[in-house]
């Protein structure tokens, strides 16, 4: 994994909507299929009509992060990639098709968020699917998992003689970076409280416009 992404929309799921049976019931029955524009193409999607997990939806916040990261694909060309909350699969089905990117879908260990994101894939021409990972290693809050994510991150063989030839190169994006858009109206204390919360975990944070950060291990820099 060189660069992690995250849309996060499924942080703000409501609190106290606890699901009864009937509920998920359901949501295992219940899809909708949409299209959805996406730059240079239409995406069809299956929704959940529900789901207790919140992945039942793409949220508006998906199409801005797709707008910037067209704007800004030389910062992906060749790297490996992992899309955190994955939901439905449809940004990273739309970087695979647009990039031929190398990307790895995840979620929570769901079976019905991986059968529909294969379902996504097939139905608009990814075979075989996208890899998909049930369970990246949670921590009680994103701060914990970023940070074990990325001090994690071995680079393989290529990539280490790449970073080399490629160090005097003042827009190289580092290996390991988490990206992140922000689009959700939230509080301005709880963005701090995530902010803060980094640099005392001894992540970078820079702001690179539209509410896309990224976030690095402070001995790098975005």
């Amino acid at each position: 994994m060189d660069i992690a992404l995250f849309s996060p929309a499924s942080l703000f799921a409501d609190p106290d909507g606890d699901s009864n049976d009937e509920e998920t019931k359901e949501s295992h029955q219940n899809f909708v299929e949409r299209k959805h524009q996406f730059p240079g193409m239409e995406l069809i999607i299956r929704e959940f009509s529900f789901h207790q997990l919140n992945a039942n939806l793409l949220w508006p916040g998906t199409f801005a992060f797709a707008e910037w990261l067209v704007q800004n694909r030389s910062w992906m060309a060749g790297r490996r990639v992992i899309e955190l909350g994955s939901g439905t699969g449809a940004l990273a089905i739309f970087l695979h098709k647009s990039f031929n990117l190398d990307i790895t879908t995840s979620d929570y260990d769901d079976p019905d968020i991986e059968d529909n994101i294969a379902h996504n894939c097939r139905f608009n021409g990814i075979i075989p699917v996208l890899p998909h990972i049930k369970h990246v290693k949670q921590y009680p809050n994103l701060i914990k998992t970023l940070s074990f994510l990325l001090k994690s991150y071995k680079p393989q063989a290529s990539e280490e003689v790449s970073q080399k030839s490629q160090s005097n190169d003042a827009c190289l994006l580092p290996r390991p970076a988490f990206f992140m858009s922000w689009r959700r109206r939230i509080r301005k204390e709880d963005e701090s409280l995530f902010f803060n919360g980094c640099d005392e975990a001894g992540l970078e944070v820079q702001h690179l416009g539209t509410r896309v950060y990224c976030i690095v291990p402070r001995e790098v820099n975005c």
